[in-house]
């Protein structure tokens, strides 16, 4: 069935309501192993139609953020979800003290009573109004960067588009096109501030008023993170610090020397071939059907799944006026089916678009047997491995979209690297944040210019007064609508390079391991699922080191 003709039914909430806590009393009181269990299936059949419903309506809203119906029905479903993540939370309670859990648990696994465990603890009734609130702000947030229309060689530009001139090769076209991007940020300065200022605020009330210190250990919570903790990142930032900050400064001072600059400004970051950085060869719906020839010859696995999301028009990746700046994948469960939604913007992105969210696809292919929906999908920090060893998995087909694509290579390992060590301030920037949360907005802007400092030493702003005094987080929509999610990239990361070192040694090993990860969805933790794709955990001590020297020897 094609994503157009699926249906969307907005939800009874009153009856909803009804149904879903008649039948926690059902589970309550069942008196046999085979009845528990079976309330549990029919609890699980509820929550699917919900959050299927809520899915359609969020994906046809960021299509276009301009359509009235989905408009009204987002609006709706920011106002209700906290009521329905209360009912989940009381599900969740229930099955920490059910009659049979040992049973139940020998029959659907550990993960799901760890993960019950977990959430259990972070709804409650009494935060409803806080929940809506929040929802309200971070729809906000992405209907003010929708909004952005920004004037430029002749017409109008949305965020996303205005990317591709960040890769101009004339670095007057470069600079005139970041500063243009960031007037509208700019001009919404006061607006981004005091939005962020109320989810803060938000989040620490929520904490307080569910027995937290702060926020950032509800926040881990959130994240589901049953693996590791808060001094475990620290530690991890640390060694980011002490062996990819270097790598990344030389490896920007090597551009620098190459581009044959004076000094390497923050538009010039993009750049890194005097003559321009590679080129596509390709058109967007080229771009697709080569990528539907990259994974039929890839592997069997690849082959059917997306084939699968082409003919059913599983994709949408043209950017548009009043589309959502975005770029994800996300699970329809009724439809046990994948779905990418993307801005492609004629640079070397789309292809990292193409590769990154199909491997998240790819693992939502694979799990959709999975009755138990926390498990068609891993927590967060798993679930990045995907999407990013898929762009490695796939450098050898490069050749299909790129002129030059010994130097989309290059530049990819190298942006990789660079990213790491962004990931780590974003996530400090956050706990220093929810640590101090009555700080002002000028001290967390002068926190973010220190972090820098730390983490990019190399960025130099020049005369943008709105960026040197720490304002580039802005754009960052992880720091609005995903606290503590984006360290998630950083470890996921670490892994992938791990998966792109194995590639190098024997590639069909490495893929063997990586579709086996993929199989088991989110049936395993974080570091359970390391484990199983044969590679090291980032948390071990001589980890990254390793790493490092390994991507010494292929830059």
């Amino acid at each position: 069935m094609k994503f157009s003709a699926y249906i969307y039914k907005r939800p009874n909430i009153k009856k909803y309501e009804e149904k879903f806590n008649d039948l926690l009393q059902k589970f309550h009181d069942a008196q046999s192993f085979e009845e528990e269990d079976r309330f549990l299936q029919k609890i699980n059949q509820l929550r699917n139609e919900f959050e299927s419903m809520k899915t359609i309506v969020y994906i046809r809203h960021c299509i276009d953020t301009k359509d009235c119906f989905y408009k009204e029905e987002q609006n709706f479903f920011d106002e209700y979800t906290p009521i329905y993540e209360n009912l989940v939370s009381k599900y969740y309670k229930a099955l920490t003290r059910a009659k049979y859990k040992n049973d139940l648990e020998k029959k659907w696994g550990s993960q799901l009573f760890k993960i019950a465990h977990m959430k259990k603890n972070i709804v409650s009734f009494k935060i409803l109004k806080d929940l809506k609130m929040e929802n309200q702000l971070m729809s906000e947030y992405t209907k003010l960067l929708s909004s952005a229309k920004i004037y430029f060689k002749g017409e109008y530009q949305t965020l996303p588009q205005m990317r591709s001139f960040q890769m101009d090769i004339d670095r007057n076209t470069r600079k005139k096109g970041v500063d243009q991007k960031y007037n509208f940020f700019m001009k919404h300065e006061k607006c981004f501030d005091e939005m962020y200022d109320k989810l803060v605020k938000i989040r620490n009330q929520m904490a307080q008023s569910m027995g937290y210190k702060n926020f950032v250990q509800l926040g881990y919570d959130r994240m589901l993170r049953v693996d590791y903790n808060q001094e475990m990142i620290e530690n991890l930032r640390h060694k980011i610090k002490k062996y990819i900050v270097p790598l990344s400064n030389k490896l920007r001072e090597e551009q620098r020397e190459r581009l044959g600059l004076n000094k390497l400004y923050y538009y010039d970051e993009l750049i890194y071939f005097k003559e321009g950085n590679v080129k596509l060869k390709l058109d967007a719906d080229e771009i697709l059907h080569k990528g539907l020839k990259m994974y039929e010859d890839l592997s069997k696995e690849t082959k059917c799944f997306f084939e699968h999301m082409i003919k059913n028009n599983l994709l949408d990746v043209l950017s548009k006026t009043g589309k959502s700046p975005a770029g994800f994948c996300t699970y329809i469960k009724n439809y046990q089916t994948p779905f990418i939604f993307a801005n492609f913007n004629g640079t070397a992105d789309d292809i990292d678009v193409l590769t990154h969210e199909a491997g998240h696809a790819l693992q939502m292919y694979l799990s959709r047997d999975y009755f138990i929906s926390e498990y068609n999908f891993p927590t967060l920090d798993a679930c990045e491995i995907h999407g990013m060893s898929m762009e490695f998995f796939t450098y050898p087909y490069m050749d299909n979209f790129f002129v030059n694509a010994d130097e989309y290579r290059q530049v990819h390992l190298r942006e990789f690297l660079h990213f790491i060590p962004y990931g780590a301030l974003v996530d400090e920037f956050q706990h220093y944040i929810y640590e101090n949360p009555n700080i002002s907005m000028k001290e967390r802007k002068y926190l973010w210019m220190k972090l820098e400092n730390e983490y990019i030493p190399y960025r130099n702003y020049g005369e943008n007064e709105y960026l040197k005094h720490g304002a580039y987080w802005h754009q960052q929509g992880h720091i609005f609508k995903n606290p503590f999610y984006y360290i998630d990239y950083v470890l996921a990361g670490i892994c992938a390079l791990q998966f792109f070192i194995q590639s190098k040694k024997d590639f069909q090993s490495a893929w063997k391991n990586y579709i086996n990860i993929c199989k088991v969805g989110g049936s395993k933790s974080f570091l359970e699922l390391v484990n199983i794709g044969k590679i090291q955990s980032p948390f071990e001590e001589d980890c990254i080191k390793n790493i490092i020297e390994e991507i010494k020897k292929q830059l």
